[in-house]
């Protein structure tokens, strides 16, 4: 078990930071709807633990079970997520229209917060990695079918989402959903050249336009 904590460690740290940083837009979404989210708010953090906060890493984390500590906040965040949203579409599921602008908005700031530009297919796969949470590395997600200058192609090996949803009671095609869109804007804010695609159900591309 590492007592010692590296780039990847921050890495997989700030991808938590962004999945937070999302939940709180849920929490004022689902305010500015009119529905109690801070009776959700609570109920949701004592049954599976409060955000962190973004506070500094070393100050937090288990120095003696880093990558348990790391994978106990991906799988609460993914919770808590997955419970808000739930919540919010058994009142009313139409709101998932404006629950898919806040991802989009999100997928915004992620790309505008790039400096470098970014025009590969291959390039964009990566950097959008920076930021989506799918678990562990060691957890292999994503699989690279084919990857050429046009065109990245890569499926899902495993889905590691459908437990946390299941868990409250939600549906994982909405996140799929969500996450969609979250990428679309995410890839077309950060190349003119490329866009996005869902091919299949658990296969995914970005190409080169007009390629």
């Amino acid at each position: 078990m590492s007592l010692f904590l590296g780039k990847v460690h921050y890495w997989l740290y700030n991808k938590i930071n962004w999945f937070e940083a999302l939940e709180l837009e849920l929490i004022g979404f689902a305010k500015e709807a009119g529905l109690p989210a801070a009776q959700w708010t609570e109920e949701i953090y004592n049954e599976f633990g409060y955000p962190t906060g973004n506070r500094p890493l070393e100050e937090i984390i288990d120095t003696g079970n880093i990558h348990g500590w790391l994978q106990d906040k991906i799988q609460r965040a993914e919770l808590r997520h997955a419970a808000l949203i739930t919540k919010t579409l058994d009142i009313d599921p139409s709101l998932i229209e404006g629950i898919g602008k806040v991802f989009e908005k999100q997928g915004r700031s992620a790309a505008l917060s790039i400096e470098e530009k970014i025009d590969q297919p291959e390039a964009a796969f990566n950097s959008l990695n920076d930021f989506i949470l799918d678990g562990m590395p060691c957890d292999r997600v994503n699989e690279v079918v084919s990857s050429d200058i046009d065109k990245i192609t890569w499926k899902r090996a495993i889905c590691l989402h459908s437990t946390p949803w299941s868990q409250v009671n939600g549906d994982v095609s909405n996140f799929y959903r969500l996450r969609d869109q979250w990428i679309e804007a995410f890839i077309g804010n950060i190349s003119e050249t490329l866009n996005f695609s869902r091919i299949s159900e658990d296969t995914q591309e970005i190409r080169r336009i007009g390629a």
